[in-house]
């Protein structure tokens, strides 16, 4: 059996589009007829130049290979062009590619994927979300609102959830980390006391960043945030900086976790040797793929901390998610994002059941992806899958920031 054929396909799901702008979906057809599918996270270029990389990537590493060969082919794309070290945008196409050859090798075995990495270690796994506002919510009123975030809390923890996550903590921008404002220390501090108030005991809190603080921002920010106890501080600092994280990690009182901008083995292991997190959060699509992401978990599992694969992505990413997360011990829950069109597009192949993924016994993925719908809602705009902003912070007027919504071009 050998890789014969690869499609791409951009999709851009529907407002509000949860998840972000468009999803890279990748297919691979072996030349026996058996199709994987995997899903390629946001890089630093756009669909455009991504689907370039991504078809160099196959064509040079990747054809007419057995696709059981996975970590011969992840040696020759880390090695290109006499590298060896992590680069985002071509282990970005990369993961996708990967995470195809798995569904591939899943379904010609007729087993599913995790019964190829280890084995079944769970049989669900817990599930969290972000906080999106319900229908009846003004938008963007919505993401500086505490009330509005606790309403919609409670209503995901009447529906089973046990952890919710959210980011109040103001905008994350091109000039790296800033000391935040008090207006967004104080806005925090609202949606953490606010939503702890709604759920009680009955879930996780989980305060979102996305490396925006500079070192004593972060501490100065976890240190007012911490009364309301959060299960866990995520990214706040940039990401690749592990030994002020791991400061951060000794001045506040609250599990840091990281990992959604890292790739590979290469950039999670320093994080671990720094003690600079308690929680790793890979992102399938960016980190490496499904047998790289085996790895940072073994790695993991010696520091004993804990596995919570991130998403925002599309649903592809999602069932490999799952997948990993059914064979490792050490997983702690994953991310979700529930929207009629991620179910519509895996034909509603995988669920959330009072508040958990029940693990798929189908063969490859465990999902059916709908082509058609795919391809019938293309990307045509010009913006990057998430954007930064590039002026800076304001010290006197309130922080504008939506969240997780994208804007239209």
């Amino acid at each position: 059996m050998k890789l014969a054929d690869l499609d791409i396909i951009v999709t851009a799901p529907p407002a509000p589009g949860w998840g972000g702008r468009y999803w890279i979906l990748v297919k691979l057809t072996t030349d026996t007829g058996i199709t994987g599918w995997g899903e390629c996270y946001a890089s630093t270029v756009g669909p455009d130049a991504m689907r370039t990389v991504i078809i160099d990537v196959f064509a040079r590493h990747m054809a007419d290979e057995n696709p059981e060969n996975i970590d011969l082919m992840f040696r020759r794309v880390y090695s290109a062009g006499f590298t060896q070290r992590p680069d985002l945008t071509v282990m970005g196409a990369w993961s996708g590619l990967e995470i195809a050859c798995w569904d591939i090798l899943g379904k010609a075995r007729d087993r599913p994927v995790h019964a190829l990495i280890g084995g079944r270690t769970n049989d669900r796994i817990r599930a969290y979300t972000y906080l999106y506002p319900q229908p009846h919510h003004p938008m963007p009123a919505f993401w500086a609102d505490a009330d509005m975030a606790a309403e919609s809390a409670l209503a995901l923890v009447d529906r089973g959830y046990t952890a919710v996550k959210f980011d109040p903590a103001g905008p994350y921008t091109i000039r790296g980390g800033h000391m935040p404002s008090l207006h967004d220390i104080a806005t925090s501090v609202a949606f953490c006391r606010t939503i702890r108030d709604a759920v009680g005991t009955r879930a996780d809190l989980l305060f979102g960043t996305h490396g925006q603080f500079s070192t004593a921002g972060a501490i100065r920010m976890g240190q007012a945030i911490a009364p309301f106890d959060p299960l866990w501080y995520e990214e706040p600092i940039p990401p690749d900086n592990t030994h002020e994280m791991s400061k951060v990690a000794a001045g506040v009182k609250i599990p840091i976790a990281t990992g959604e901008r890292l790739t590979t083995r290469a950039e999670f292991a320093p994080v671990l040797r720094a003690g600079a997190a308690s929680i790793l959060q890979p992102a399938l699509g960016r980190c490496g793929g499904i047998w790289e992401a085996r790895k940072i978990a073994v790695l993991a599992e010696a520091y004993n901390v804990q596995i919570a694969p991130h998403l925002y992505a599309g649903p592809i990413e999602w069932a490999a998610n799952i997948q990993l997360a059914a064979a490792i011990p050490n997983i702690l829950m994953a991310e979700t994002i529930e929207t009629p069109f991620h179910f519509a597009l895996i034909k509603h192949s995988l669920r959330v059941e009072d508040g958990y993924i029940p693990v798929p016994t189908a063969s490859g993925l465990g999902i059916e992806v709908d082509e058609t719908l795919a391809r019938a809602h293309p990307y045509t705009g010009t913006d990057l899958h998430l954007e930064m902003q590039e002026a800076s912070i304001s010290y006197r007027a309130p922080n504008v920031f939506a969240g997780g919504a994208p804007t239209s071009d």
